[in-house]
């Protein structure tokens, strides 16, 4: 079919979306789809939204390929391989114009299903799979390593390296490689024998990669927590964390061992969230590193814990990988909407510490900066991933650590300090930041003792309901809470090349797209200041911020705007000065979102005030 709008042409530059079928085995195959470009030394952005049955239901994976390194998400797509005619309606409207639909041929395609304005481009997969395989598993399995190989002479991707990935995948199962390696070849050759190629898009060897790595949000996590030197993880499986508490587990298992191989570590899955923080709120205050991996609805849950935990001032490390709510919500897609309840958890006056990784090297560094930040602080300390960082593989910088670093401990009493005289008592602020200090459980026979309540108490950790102590201890609580701006992961600041009227505030895994959308509004004259903010308590600079732009855009993925409500909330900003852009139907935020958004505020704007 000759579309009626002339056929993208890019090279090293597109978007790929497959549809498929949960439970078809298709993970695998675009997965290997998206590793054969990278290897070929092209950046690639890939995003599985998938969901939440077993089998069955609709799943798409997205690849962007962009040599100039925009890993976020762009929006629209520019081939879309239709493997599912539940969906065929809504992923034919997603390409763009000019764009390729790949589908598969064996039945012939109504004009009526299609658009003028895209190329069609059939392979009869089932007819080839039909021929080749008699079991209908393999039909299934090898239709997918096909639409690999009929892709790969479609882009010009090198078929030699999917053969070495098929390699790696299948090493010590030769079994299944020779066949995979068949089937790759039948979609090829089919191609190459029957069709144009290549079409428009195509992929170039490049070196643009670096020395970057590509590896998943909660996988990187949980080797934060080893590195950071937890040795307990009490969780119970809730997605999108699950595989970060099983991963460390992995990793443990390599390297939390003596050298008689007995394990130094403690994973223990318990009967439900309330129970998992529950145990580590308990290994805290026994002096372990502990944390816990959870989601939203587990946050509910454990919220009478984290009170405690607060008010007892015992080091707690809490990842919530969030994912869409409210109630169960949409558990396989992302969002930022856990701010809010994370900030405040708990009944009472609290605020605790947040953490916002944009992608997996930051959550290695965050976690390991959060059970630090724990001890020094004595409070809850959350790390705020969320589904699209946590279950994606990315491209980041490589995970580093200093052998020289120590863990931060913070102010604990030794029996030496007890024995020289040291006075004493649990709850009192004797360094003026707010933060008291402590003893572990048996430190000394008869010295440094106290009992830890959820229940007012005086500076000596004695029982007391008198107003005085516990305004004292509430108040002592604020400028601990004061003191951790200092020590938390301080914002990013990016100045337009020309001084700007107008800022943006984002954060996490709004980090990529936010990149590419504000080189999308240079391009269309558009300066704008940015801060990507990575904690709460806010540091000073970030009020600064606000108060220099006339108007600021806070970028986020939730209905209500909520760090936009923590800014104002924290330096009592007028409402007005905070615009708010916000995307929450699951999906990860695209730059073409992000920079149509600002720009229709921007540009009615400027011309109320003649301004070009």
């Amino acid at each position: 079919m000759t579309p009626a709008h002339a056929p993208l042409q890019a090279v090293n530059d597109f978007v790929v979306k497959f549809a498929n079928v949960n439970g078809s085995g298709s993970a695998s195959a675009n997965e290997l789809f998206a590793k054969s470009i990278l290897r070929m030394g092209v950046p690639v952005g890939p995003r599985n939204i998938f969901p939440s049955n077993i089998q069955g239901l609709p799943t798409w994976y997205e690849v962007r390929v962009c040599e100039r390194g925009w890993l976020g998400r762009r929006g629209g797509v520019d081939l879309m391989v239709a493997m599912n005619p539940q969906t065929w309606d809504e992923d034919l409207a997603e390409i763009e114009p000019g764009g390729y639909l790949f589908h598969d041929s064996s039945k012939p395609l109504p004009r009526s299903r299609s658009r003028d304005d895209v190329t069609v481009i059939g392979v009869p997969l089932t007819e080839l799979c039909n021929a080749a395989y008699d079991d209908p598993r393999q039909r299934q399995l090898f239709k997918n390593i096909m639409y690999v190989g009929a892709l790969s002479a479609l882009l010009e991707i090198d078929p030699e390296v999917i053969e070495t990935l098929i390699g790696e995948q299948y090493r010590g199962k030769e079994k299944l490689l020779g066949p995979n390696v068949a089937a790759l070849h039948l979609g090829r050759d089919w191609v190459r024998d029957h069709l144009a190629h290549p079409i428009g898009l195509r992929v170039r060897r490049a070196d643009a990669v670096g020395e970057r790595i590509f590896v998943e949000g909660n996988a990187a996590a949980a080797l934060g927590c080893v590195y950071g030197g937890a040795t307990v993880c009490a969780w119970y499986p809730i997605t999108p964390s699950s595989s970060l508490a099983e991963a460390f587990q992995g990793y443990c298992r390599k390297h939390r061992v003596d050298d008689e191989g007995r394990a130094r570590y403690a994973v223990i899955q318990a009967e439900d969230e309330i129970a998992s923080i529950g145990m580590v709120v308990g290994a805290g205050w026994n002096g372990a590193r502990a944390f816990t991996a959870t989601a939203g609805p587990g946050i509910s849950l454990m919220a009478e814990f984290i009170g405690l935990a607060y008010f007892a001032e015992i080091p707690v490390t809490i990842i919530d990988v969030q994912r869409g709510g409210p109630s169960t919500g949409m558990p396989t897609r992302t969002q930022q909407s856990d701010v809010l309840a994370c900030a405040y958890a708990s009944h009472g006056d609290t605020r605790h510490v947040l953490l916002f990784p944009e992608d997996p090297h930051e959550c290695f560094d965050f976690t390991a900066r959060a059970l630090d930040l724990a001890d020094r602080l004595q409070t809850p300390v959350f790390v705020m991933s969320d589904l699209d960082i946590g279950m994606n593989q990315r491209l980041c910088a490589p995970l580093e650590w200093d052998d020289a670093r120590g863990y931060d401990r913070g102010k604990v009493m030794t029996a030496e300090d007890l024995e020289a005289g040291r006075e004493f008592a649990r709850y009192r602020d004797v360094d003026g930041d707010g933060i008291p200090w402590r003893t572990y459980p048996g430190t000394h026979p008869d010295k440094g003792a106290y009992f830890t309540r959820g229940t007012s108490r005086d500076p000596a950790a004695r029982y007391s309901e008198r107003g005085a102590d516990y305004v004292y201890n509430m108040q002592r609580l604020l400028k601990k809470f004061d003191s951790a701006k200092a020590l938390v992961p301080q914002p990013v600041l990016a100045c337009a090349e020309m001084p700007a009227r107008h800022g943006a505030i984002f954060y996490g895994s709004t980090s990529p797209a936010m990149a590419e959308a504000i080189d999308r509004l240079q391009t269309a004259g558009i300066g704008l200041d940015t801060l990507r903010v990575r904690a709460f308590p806010f540091p000073d600079a970030v009020g600064d911020f606000v108060l220099a732009h006339e108007t600021v855009f806070v970028v986020e993925q939730n209905r209500d705007g909520q760090l936009r409500l923590l800014l104002i909330d924290a330096f009592g900003i007028d409402p007005a000065r905070l615009v708010p852009v916000l995307h929450y139907d699951g999906t990860p935020i695209t730059a073409r979102f992000i920079a149509d958004a600002i720009a229709a505020q921007i540009r009615p704007a400027a011309k109320r005030h003649n301004v070009a």
